[in-house]
C-alpha cells in the first residue's frame, strides 16, 4: 500500500481564460437528476459466511477483471460518467488553467554517480520527468527519456540503481501503471543495453554487489489475472550479469513465507542487509557479509513487533533505525561481530519528535517531524550534535543523501504555499544556498498557512493545517476541501502542489489533518488508528468537518471530502456514517471491501493495520460496521465521483466498482453517484501529466458544479 506519498493531492481548479469575462455562471445544467445509471447485475445466491454471519456479496463478479462482461460493464460507467462531465461549463477553464500553470521547467536534486552529475528534469508538460546528465565540461545530455518508451506516456521509470563506481546502471520500468515491472541493464558511459530485459518484479528496490550483479525482489507469477490474484511469498533474488534470468538464485525467502523482502548492499560493498516482513509495519532483519565467500546469513531481528532500518556501516559498526523500546524511533549502532538486539546501544536517542536519519558527506543528519513540520539536526560520526541546520521556514525537508566523500549535498524545501525550492547544503559549514528556484506562475505572498489543533470525539487534539487566500472572509460559503490519509504510518506534511495552489487562486480552503493510523507522532499514534480502533481516523475525519463548520471557514454546502488509497476507505467510511455532512466525496483508488481486501495481491500485507474477517469474531464484527461496501444503505448521499484505474494491481479497481453499484442502487437523493476509471493506468506512480490533468479537471468541475459556485479569471 504504501507508502505513500500519495498521488491524489494532485487535484486542480483552472481559471477563465476568456478575454473580457471576469467570471463564468455554474448552474447551466440541466436534467443532471435524471442521470440513467448502467443496469448492473446481482447475483444475490453470492454468500460467504464468517463465525455463523452469512454475507451477501451480490456484485463478486465483477473482481473479474479478465471477464469480457466486466470490461462492457466499465465502459458503460465511464460513458455515463463522462457524458455528465462533458457537460460541465468550467471544465475547459479548469483544463486551460491547469496546463498554462503546470507549464514551467521543474527539476530534480542532482546526484553524483561516477563522473556525471545526474538530475531529473520535466520541460513544462512532458509526461514523465526525464533523467538528464552532464559530464566534468557540464554538457547536458539526455539519460533516460520515459517520454519515448511509449506513444502514451503511460510507461513510467521506476527504480534506478548505479554500481558504486557509476559504470553500470540498473532501472526498472512499468507499463500502464502497474506495481509489476520490468528491469534493464545498461552500460552507463554509451548507454548500451547489456542484456536481456528481467521480467515480472514486482515492490523490489535493486541494489549492485560490486559490478558483477545486482539484488532484487519479487514473487512468483500468479495464476489467473496478474492484476489481481494473490501474491504473498516475496523472494530476494540475485542476479549475475550475463546470465539468464531463469538461473537467479533465491537468497532469501524460498523457505518460510514473507510477504515483503528486500535486500540492500552497504556502501562499503561489505554487506547483504536483508529486511522481512509479513505485513506493512514491523520486520525482521538479517545480514550476510559479502567479503567472506559462502558466508550464512545471520540474524539481527527475528520477530516483526518493530521497524528496523539499517543507515550506514562505518569500519565495524552498523547504525540501525529503530522504534524498539522507542515508539518515535532511535538511531542505534552494533558491532559486525555481535550485531544482535542485545548488543545494540543508542546513538541517536528517542525524543519526543518522530525521527529519520540520512548519511551525506560523513555525518548523519537526524529530521525530526515537529507537529507534521520538518526541523533537522546534524551528528558527526561519533554521535555529537553538530549543529540545527537553519531551515528556510517552516514545511517539509526532503535531504538527499551522498556519499562520505561528498561535501556538498542537496534538499528540497516546501510547504502548502512555498513552491519547491531545491538548496545546495555545504555540510562542513551547514550553509545553504538556493539552487533551483521554480519560475512558476503563483505568488506564495498572496495566501497563508494556519495550523491550528481541534478535538476529536473522545478528546484526543488533532493537528490540522488550513490553507487559504488572505483575506478571505469566514462566511460559511468558501469551497472547501478537506484531505486525508490516517494509516499505514505515513504521515503528511505539507508540501506545494500546483493542483492546490489553483485551488486557493479560486477562493478554495484546503485542509489537511493528521489523523491517527499516521507517522506524525510515532507508534503510539500509528496505532491508535488500526484495527479495532480504525474508527479513531474517521472520528478524526469528521471532527475535522465539523470543526471548519463551526468556524465558518465552510459549511456541509461547501465542503468536499477527498482521500486515495487507503484515503479512499477514509472518504468512504465518512460518507457512509455521515452522508448528511458533505457536499462532495472523492473516493479515489480505494480499500472499499474490508471482508475481502487481504484476498486480492498483496493485500494480506495490510492486515496490521486493519485486521482481517477471518482474525476473530470481534474483528470480523468491526470491520463489517465500517465496510464502505456493506454500508450503504438507502439515504441521500453527497454528489459523489469514485475514481480508480484499470491496472490499479495494489488496491484492485473491484473495491470502487462493488462500492459504485451498490451507492447507484440505494441513492435516494438528487445528486448523482459516478464513477470515473482511467485506462492504462494504475494506483498513481507514474502517472503521465496529460491524465492527471484531465482528471483534475473533471473533479473540479464537478466539485464547483454542485457548490454552485462560478468560475473567475485573474
Amino acid at each position: 500500500m504504501t507508502l505513500p506519498k500519495i498521488l491524489f493531492s494532485f487535484l486542480v481548479v483552472s481559471i477563465l481564460l476568456t478575454a473580457g469575462c471576469n467570471s463564468k455562471t455554474n448552474r447551466v445544467m440541466t436534467d443532471k437528476d435524471k442521470i440513467t445509471y448502467p443496469v448492473t447485475k446481482k447475483q444475490n445466491n453470492v454468500v460467504s459466511e464468517y463465525f455463523g454471519t452469512k454475507i451477501s456479496d451480490p456484485y463478486r463478479w465483477l473482481e473479474d477483471d479478465l471477464s469480457s462482461e466486466t470490461a462492457a460493464w466499465v465502459d458503460a460507467q465511464n460513458e455515463v460518467t463522462f457524458s455528465y462531465l462533458d457537460k460541465m461549463p468550467t471544465r475547459n477553464d479548469f483544463k486551460s488553467r491547469l496546463e498554462k500553470i503546470w507549464n514551467y521547467e521543474k527539476v530534480g536534486a542532482p546526484f553524483k554517480r561516477g563522473d556525471y552529475i545526474y538530475y531529473y528534469k520535466n520541460n513544462g508538460l512532458q509526461n514523465q520527468f526525464v533523467l538528464y546528465r552532464k559530464s566534468g565540461n557540464g554538457t547536458e545530455e539526455i539519460f533516460l527519456d520515459p517520454n519515448t518508451f511509449s506513444k502514451d506516456g503511460t510507461t513510467s521509470l521506476g527504480d534506478i540503481s548505479f554500481t558504486k563506481d557509476g559504470s553500470l546502471v540498473a532501472y526498472s520500468i512499468s507499463k500502464g501503471g502497474s506495481d509489476w515491472r520490468e528491469v534493464i541493464i545498461m552500460e552507463a558511459a554509451g548507454k548500451k543495453i547489456l542484456e536481456d530485459t528481467l521480467k515480472d518484479i514486482k515492490f523490489s528496490g535493486l541494489s549492485w554487489k560490486g559490478n558483477d550483479g545486482f539484488y532484487y525482489s519479487s514473487y512468483d507469477k500468479p495464476k489467473g489475472s496478474e492484476l489481481s490474484a494473490l501474491t504473498d511469498q516475496h523472494k530476494l533474488y540475485y542476479h549475475k550479469l550475463g546470465t539468464s534470468q531463469k538461473v537467479d538464485k533465491v537468497i532469501f525467502g524460498d523457505q518460510e513465507k514473507r510477504r515483503y523482502v528486500g535486500g540492500s548492499v552497504s556502501e562499503d560493498q561489505r554487506f547483504l542487509f536483508i529486511s522481512a516482513a509479513n505485513s506493512t509495519s514491523g520486520n525482521e532483519l538479517y545480514m550476510q557479509k559479502l567479503d567472506e565467500p559462502g558466508s550464512k546469513i545471520i540474524t539481527l531481528v527475528n520477530h516483526f513487533e518493530n521497524d528496523h532500518d539499517v543507515v550506514d556501516v562505518i569500519g565495524n559498526q552498523i547504525f540501525i533505525l529503530t522504534n524498539l523500546n522507542a515508539p518515535n524511533m532511535r538511531l542505534v549502532k552494533a558491532d559486525v561481530s555481535d550485531p544482535g538486539i542485545q548488543s545494540w546501544q543508542n546513538f541517536i536517542p528517542e525524543k519526543p519528535e518522530v525521527l529519520s536519519v540520512i548519511t551525506s558527506g560523513g555525518y548523519f543528519f537526524a529530521h525530526y517531524m515537529k507537529d507534521a513540520l520538518s526541523l533537522i539536526e546534524q551528528y558527526d560520526v561519533q554521535g555529537k550534535k553538530i549543529r540545527t541546520l537553519d531551515l528556510p521556514g517552516l514545511g517539509s525537508v526532503s535531504l538527499n543523501g551522498s556519499k562520505k566523500e561528498e561535501k556538498i549535498t542537496y534538499y528540497s524545501f516546501s510547504n502548502y504555499v512555498t513552491p519547491g525550492v531545491i538548496y545546495s547544503l555545504d555540510t562542513e559549514s551547514g550553509k545553504s544556498q538556493k539552487y533551483i528556484t521554480p519560475a512558476i506562475d503563483f505568488d506564495p505572498t498572496k495566501f497563508e498557512s494556519k495550523q491550528i489543533f481541534y478535538t476529536s470525539k473522545d478528546g484526543t487534539k488533532v493537528p490540522m493545517i488550513i490553507t487559504y487566500k488572505k483575506g478571505i472572509v469566514l462566511n460559511g460559503k468558501n469551497p472547501t476541501i478537506l484531505y486525508g490519509y490516517g494509516g499505514f504510518n505515513i504521515s503528511l506534511t505539507p508540501r506545494f502542489s500546483i493542483a492546490n495552489a489553483v485551488w486557493m487562486e479560486q477562493g478554495g480552503i484546503y485542509a489537511v489533518p493528521n489523523l491517527r493510523g499516521g507517522g506524525e507522532y510515532g507508534k503510539k499514534w500509528h496505532d491508535a488508528g488500526t484495527q479495532l480502533k480504525k474508527q479513531n481516523v474517521f472520528d478524526d475525519f469528521i471532527a475535522a468537518a465539523e470543526y471548519l463548520i463551526e468556524n465558518k471557514y465552510t459549511s456541509k454546502d461547501y465542503l468536499a471530502i477527498s482521500g486515495g488509497s487507503n484515503g479512499g476507505l477514509l472518504v468512504g467510511a465518512c460518507m457512509t456514517q455521515r452522508p448528511e455532512l458533505f457536499k462532495v466525496a472523492l473516493p479515489a483508488v480505494g480499500v472499499l471491501d474490508m471482508l475481502r481486501y487481504h484476498t486480492f495481491t498483496a493485500g494480506a500485507g495490510w492486515a496490521y493495520d486493519y485486521g482481517t474477517a477471518e482474525q476473530s469474531k470481534e474483528m470480523f464484527e468491526y470491520l463489517l460496521k465500517y465496510s464502505p461496501v456493506h454500508n450503504v444503505k438507502p439515504a441521500s448521499y453527497p454528489a459523489t465521483m469514485v475514481t480508480t484505474a484499470d491496472h490499479d494491481d495494489r488496491v484492485v479497481p473491484a473495491h470502487s466498482y462493488k462500492f459504485i453499484a451498490a451507492l447507484q442502487e440505494n441513492q435516494k437523493g438528487s445528486n448523482p453517484v459516478l464513477i470515473r476509471i482511467a485506462k492504462s493506468a494504475g494506483h498513481g506512480a507514474g502517472t503521465p501529466t496529460s491524465k492527471i490533468i484531465e482528471e483534475t479537471a473533471d473533479k473540479f468541475s464537478f466539485i464547483f458544479y454542485h457548490m454552485n459556485k462560478s468560475f473567475q479569471s485573474n
